[in-house]
Parts: C-alpha cells; sequence; structure tokens
C-alpha cells in the first residue's frame, strides 16, 4: 500500500513524507494565488478554484482569505456554494459538500486526526476520515466539524458548535458536543428570526 492510498483509507501515515509534501507544496502555491486576488478579479477567482478543487460546481463563492491544507485538492463542492471569510478546510482527504449550502466566517471542516496514544503522536503519525455535508445546509460561524463525520440535507449548525457526530436531515443542532435542538418545522414557514414574521409578498 502506497502513501497516497494511506491518505483516504484512514491508515496511519506519515505527513512529513518527501512525495506528499512536494505535491501538497504545488497546492499551497495555487492557494497563495487565491488568497492575493483584488475584490474585483471575480473570474480569475473562479477560474482558480476549478484548478485548485477535486470538483466545483457553478456559482460557487469562496470569500478570502481561504485556508486548506491541500487548497482544495480533496474537496468537492456542488453548485451555488458560498463561504465567508477564513474558511478552513483541512482536507488531507476528501470533503464532500451538497448544493446551496452555506459557511459562516470562521468555519472549520477537519478530516485530519492523530492518534491518542503519546508515543505514536510524537512521531507525529495522522489518519484522515472523510466529511460530508449534505444540500442546502447552513454551517454557523465558528463552528468546527470533525473528521468522519456526515450532516444531513437542510441542517442548520449553530455558530459555536463541535460537531464530533452524524447530523440527520432538515434539524437545528447547536453546542459542543453538537446535539439536535429541534426539527426544521412549521414556525420556520411563518418566522426567519425570533418574532420577525417572513413577508412573502415582499420576496423575490
Amino acid at each position: 500500500m502506497n502513501i497516497k492510498e494511506k491518505l483516504h483509507n484512514g491508515g496511519l501515515y506519515l505527513p512529513g513524507n518527501e512525495e506528499l509534501a512536494k505535491e501538497q507544496a504545488l497546492c499551497l502555491d495555487r492557494l497563495y494565488d487565491f488568497n492575493h486576488t483584488r475584490p474585483l478579479e471575480h473570474e480569475k477567482r473562479t477560474t482558480l478554484l476549478k484548478e485548485m478543487f477535486a470538483e466545483i460546481g457553478e456559482d460557487c463563492y469562496i470569500e478570502p482569505p481561504f485556508h486548506s491544507n491541500w487548497g482544495g485538492k480533496h474537496v468537492h463542492f456542488g453548485k451555488n456554494i458560498y463561504a465567508n471569510f477564513n474558511l478552513t478546510l483541512v482536507d488531507d482527504t476528501h470533503i464532500y459538500v451538497g448544493d446551496y449550502t452555506m459557511f459562516g466566517p470562521n468555519v472549520t471542516v477537519a478530516t485530519a486526526g492523530h492518534p491518542i496514544l503519546p508515543e505514536l503522536r510524537k512521531k507525529a503519525y495522522q489518519y484522515n476520515a472523510p466529511v460530508t455535508i449534505g444540500k442546502n445546509c447552513w454551517i454557523g460561524a465558528g463552528a468546527i466539524l470533525l473528521p468522519g463525520v456526515a450532516i444531513g440535507d437542510n441542517t442548520v449548525i449553530g455558530a459555536g458548535s463541535v460537531v464530533t457526530k452524524d447530523l440527520p436531515s432538515n434539524v437545528i443542532a447547536v453546542g459542543n458536543p453538537c446535539k439536535v435542538l429541534r426539527e426544521i418545522s412549521g414556525h420556520d414557514i411563518k418566522f426567519y428570526f425570533k418574532d420577525r414574521k417572513i413577508d412573502y409578498s415582499s420576496l423575490d
């Protein structure tokens, strides 16, 4: 088994491997270019993201600065995805994000972990587990998603939450560790924020 296979099968490996380091440096060089684009260089940003990511759909927008271990090489975005400032994707293995999902500022999605055993951690061993985020999710500001978690469609993750386990579709989940607060319901058809009603006649 070669070291690139270990990136994606959950096995232990040493990330300082020379072959990996060279490939990763090229990815980070392109990420540097993306983060140094000017605000009006929309087409350049789009072109760079298509080169950087494993997959990226139409009408995706990532607000620089964007941080990523492999510059998006193992990231799979659907269409119409929005990410605010300081999105961090620790993409040592695959991250899948469904259409229309939004990320608040300072969100971290991590696929990489290290053994609890001190002797192995001292040698810098690492393992990776993929993260999957469904369609039309909202990941609130400062949320952290840990390796191996899966989030269902339409789910909202509250600001500052730490997601340690899978979450179903159509729920609001908050806290550390993140737990389901309630299902999305008829209440949400009427109100968009606290007691503020949705005026459907004013919407485009």
